[in-house]
């Protein structure tokens, strides 16, 4: 049985991990925490998130030191801002747990990244050496060994379960760069009040043009440029990327759909569509990615959806600690 502790627990995506955590027969959920300044500390996790009433009726503990938590402690999962998991991580690394970290501060190994898109000077390298980048279907066993796993971005998750099997198979035209639309749902930006995101106010526009954080972070992994643009969408939660890839000469929908097919036929958090395309729909409250695809010429379109909540956070952590620690893979999760 892990001892588990999950910081950041009051957010939407903090909420997902103690859900999926507390049905999880091989995790005991020690505690949870939220920083010391937030409105939310001492209250029960059920007053915010009624769902869990009679469920998960644990109070929200104001985290001030990092050692009040350590002792039996196996693993932290920090879906904390990206500065905070920065801080806070290495600290319960040196005291030997196992960190998930759902934040950016450790996804790519540049520290001018960290200053020149999250506004902090990175002071970790060796941690930054370290990290695993925690792409569940693509990273399996450097996730093993693994002691920090860096969870990857929704948008970034979306973006290269869609594009990773055609660059293995070595199917896409490389003069003609991959172009990423893709629509987020408000919960992507967190529990936080703000006019910008009020469902309210929010209509349907694009946003980060050329600038979005996850932009670097889905270039560094794939190892290929691309164009992304996000979108903010009113509804509550979820991810569409549609993305437009030129093939090479020859290429053929069959070459593509083995591809997808030799990518994902064993993992089962991938669901593949073989006509027609996913949606929002299919995926919200689920954690599974789902694909499909459409060729013409020499043109694909590939269609890629989740819950940015679940694949694009919480269920993909999960997935990573089930794989970190010989887990059944959807343990928990379905």
């Amino acid at each position: 049985m892990l001892n588990t502790l999950i910081v950041g627990a009051s957010g939407y995506a903090g909420v997902e991990l103690a859900t999926y955590l507390n049905r999880h027969p091989e995790v005991n959920i020690t505690a949870l925490a939220v920083s010391a300044q937030s409105p939310d500390a001492g209250k029960l996790l059920s007053a915010l998130h009624p769902q869990l009433k009679g469920i998960l009726d644990m109070p929200l503990q104001p985290l001030s030191s990092v050692a009040d938590f350590t002792e039996n402690l196996d693993v932290v999962f920090l879906a904390t801002a990206h500065e905070v998991s920065h801080d806070l991580a290495p600290q319960f690394l040196a005291a030997g747990c196992v960190v998930f970290d759902l934040s950016g501060a450790f996804r790519v190994n540049d520290t001018g990244f960290y200053s020149d898109y999250y506004g902090f000077t990175h002071q970790h390298q060796d941690w930054l050496d370290k990290a695993v980048y925690g792409l569940a279907e693509w990273q399996h066993a450097r996730i093993k060994e693994a002691q920090l796993v860096a969870v990857p971005g929704c948008y970034p998750t979306a973006a290269q379960l869609a594009l990773k099997p055609l660059l293995e198979a070595g199917l896409l035209n490389g003069a003609q760069w991959p172009v990423i639309n893709a629509t987020s749902g408000v919960s992507g930006a967190g529990r936080k009040a703000s006019v910008n995101t009020s469902f309210c106010e929010v209509s349907l526009q694009p946003y980060g043009i050329f600038g979005h954080r996850h932009h670097p972070e889905i270039t560094t992994h794939l190892g290929v440029p691309v164009v992304f643009t996000p979108h903010l969408g009113n509804f509550p939660r979820g991810i569409l990327a549609t993305t437009t890839c030129r093939l090479n000469a020859g290429v053929t929908q069959d070459d593509v759909a083995e591809a997808f097919h030799n990518a994902y036929h064993d993992k089962p958090l991938v669901r593949l569509y073989e006509k027609g395309v996913p949606s929002i729909k299919g995926v919200a409250g689920l954690p599974f990615c789902d694909i499909g695809f459409a060729v013409q010429g020499e043109h694909v379109i590939v269609v890629s959806a989740e819950d940015n909540l679940l694949k694009g956070a919480s269920s993909q952590a999960v997935q990573c600690l089930n794989i970190r620690f010989g887990f059944p893979e959807t343990q928990s999760l379905i």
